[in-house]
């Protein structure tokens, strides 16, 4: 899995793409949120709960049906997040999925439930070209975590930024706020 300090780039990037005014500041900190909630999971390790189990880790809280209940138990809350209730289930929903899709892209673990509790089978997608991370914050401080801390700014960082530069750079060029 990238780390927890790399899933919050997918909402910060759409926060810059589509703006403040229609993605506000606590429209992109429950987003963020929504990006990292499916690590919850990893409570199952302690608890006992296998890997490869339903409830395991990378399993129906990286599903794609986990990502629609987060993003509708969000949605009633929109006024209060400063955003339109289709912008604020987007954004959530997609910033939710988008840590399974994420985790899908690595090298290790066992693949990601996308399609929980309908099918427990795990997928990776053809690309994992980003390293797996460590589980817990001591594994950062070793070589290893640096490696991943840099293959994350290689495969996660940058092209969000760049994504939120372009359209950044669009907004301003043709007036959207």
């Amino acid at each position: 899995m990238p780390s927890v300090l790399s899933h919050p780039a997918v909402p910060l990037s759409l926060a810059a793409v589509f703006g403040a005014a229609r993605v506000p500041p606590y429209l992109t900190a429950a987003a963020c949120l929504a990006s990292v909630a499916p690590d919850l999971d990893a409570i199952g390790f302690e608890a006992g709960i296998p890997y490869a189990h339903p409830l395991g880790h990378r399993g129906f809280t990286h599903s794609l049906c986990f990502a629609l209940l987060l993003a509708a138990g969000f949605t009633p809350f929109a006024r209060r997040l400063g955003a339109s209730s289709g912008m604020t289930f987007t954004v959530v929903f997609v910033s939710a999925a988008s840590h399974g899709l994420l985790d899908a892209m690595t090298t290790g673990g066992l693949g990601v439930a996308f399609f929980s509790p309908f099918s427990n089978e795990r997928h990776f997608l053809p690309w994992r070209v980003i390293l797996v991370s460590p589980i817990g914050i001591a594994g950062f401080f070793s070589r290893w975590g640096l490696r991943v801390l840099a293959s994350e700014l290689l495969w996660i960082w940058a092209p969000a930024v760049l994504l939120a530069a372009i359209a950044t750079a669009a907004r301003r060029r043709w007036g959207i706020s």
